[in-house]
């Protein structure tokens, strides 16, 4: 991945938007969850998704790659409609990498073992090929000394942090993280988010739910409030955190005890 230019509207980046999603539904047993949700990401720009709980977070980034079936409504990444029965949603999920509040490693295999894995199975690297290329992922989240360690050698920040080399492993055009960070232990949590913060530095492009409130402040691009399945209001972190927010939103970030 190539260094990250400035970005001072990233709606101005060059090319087509790596996520485009319009009017998106869904209902679970007759409640209706989301209501309608647009949601447009640029390349290489960072956007933190914030809000109560049940407000449609979470739904939201599971309906981009389909672990959730919207109701109706569009969604097309990086220009492939993921939503056409033509589409190869399986090729589509190659392109998009996600990381869940829970690692889901497998116990018995190491840390590069659980790298390795879809690289093989998914990607047909020998495993020559793969073994390097999970090398080079564990680098980049300060692993590679840990290669060789199983997941109960591991502290949960690792842990996560072995979860997101495995996803950018597959070199995804787009990432998604559903709460990274909420179990684990508060010591813990910076470990997770400075990778989230050299992926920027990177140019990853990222959709991040989350409640670390201070971290998007500091690195998001942009920041959408959701509030009852609509985006209640988006803008900069100067924007959001700032009087000129509406006074739900300025409510809400106060409630988040932001310094």
């Amino acid at each position: 991945m190539s260094r990250r230019p400035d970005i001072a509207n990233p709606c101005s980046l060059p090319g087509h938007p790596i996520l485009e999603m319009r009017a998106i539904k869904k209902s679970f047993a007759g409640v209706e969850v989301l209501k309608g949700v647009d949601l447009t990401v640029a390349p290489q720009e960072l956007v933190f998704i914030v809000g109560p709980s049940g407000s449609g977070k979470s739904t939201l980034l599971r309906c981009i790659n389909r672990l959730e079936d919207p109701d109706s409504g569009s969604i097309a990444v990086d220009g492939v409609n993921v939503l056409d029965a033509r589409t190869d949603l399986n090729q589509v999920r190659r392109t998009i990498g996600m990381v869940f509040q829970s690692f889901n490693l497998y116990p018995h295999m190491t840390a590069i073992g659980n790298v390795e894995l879809a690289l093989r199975l998914v990607l047909k690297h020998d495993r020559r090929t793969a073994n390097a290329i999970a090398l080079s992922a564990l680098n980049e989240v300060g692993l590679r000394h840990k290669a060789k360690a199983y997941p109960s050698e591991l502290s949960g920040g690792q842990q996560q942090r072995v979860a997101i080399a495995r996803a950018i492993a597959l070199e995804p055009k787009l990432m998604l993280f559903d709460e990274p960070t909420s179990a684990l232990d508060p010591s813990l949590v910076d470990s997770v988010l400075n990778v989230l913060r050299d992926l920027r530095g990177l140019g990853m492009t990222m959709v991040v739910v989350s409640h670390e409130m201070r971290f998007a402040r500091e690195a998001a691009d942009r920041i959408i409030l959701m509030r009852d399945g609509v985006i209640e209001e988006q803008g900069t972190a100067e924007h959001i955190f700032s009087s000129r927010a509406r006074p739900e939103t300025q409510a809400f970030v106060s409630s988040s005890n932001i310094e």
